[in-house]
């Protein structure tokens, strides 16, 4: 069973569903793409396996999920650089020499990461990178190419997948 995001284009809003969970959740600034490119600011259609949660243990217990766990420490970030020819859209350990994100964040969006499967085997260079399902901005702003989802929600979502579960992201209808 699939994990469904759909873009309602008329409201240019986002929800997820999946068993009996129906949220709102945020995407990419720019909306969603078939033709997904780094730094665009959207979000990649299609389907994308569940591959792991990352989250910090000094804000959050250690969530309840059938997927596997990582703690984030401060030590973390995740490449995102094209010219980085062996760990483009890869886990690295910190300071490192090409651009990346940090996966510990001074606000509370990285609380919670959920690593998607998309561009990942192999990676593509430039096809995009880093795109997460985390936790969603007080403001409830758009992401540069992630979905996010109020913490709430997101932790529920993770207890409920399975580890054969897949993230369907949807063309606007």
């Amino acid at each position: 069973m699939a994990v469904i995001v759909s873009e309602e284009k008329s409201t240019n809003s986002a929800n997820i569903q999946f068993l009996d969970l129906h949220a709102a959740c945020c995407i990419g600034l720019n909306g969603l793409t078939l033709n997904k490119m780094e730094g665009d600011n959207c979000t990649p259609i299609g389907t994308w396996p569940f591959r792991r949660v990352f989250y910090r243990a000094d804000k959050q217990d250690t969530p309840l999920t059938q997927l596997p766990l990582t703690r984030i420490t401060k030590q973390m970030g995740w490449c995102d650089d094209p010219k980085d020819n062996d760990n483009y859209n890869k886990l690295v350990e910190l300071p490192y020499l090409y651009s990346h994100e940090k996966l510990w964040r001074d606000d509370d969006l990285y609380d919670i990461i959920v690593e998607l499967g998309y561009n990942d085997r192999p990676p593509i260079k430039g096809r995009g990178s880093a795109i997460f399902m985390h936790v969603m901005a007080r403001d409830g702003s758009p992401t540069a190419g992630c979905i996010s989802l109020r913490k709430d929600d997101l932790l529920n979502l993770i207890s409920l997948v399975g580890l054969n579960e897949v993230l369907e992201i949807n063309a606007p209808k």
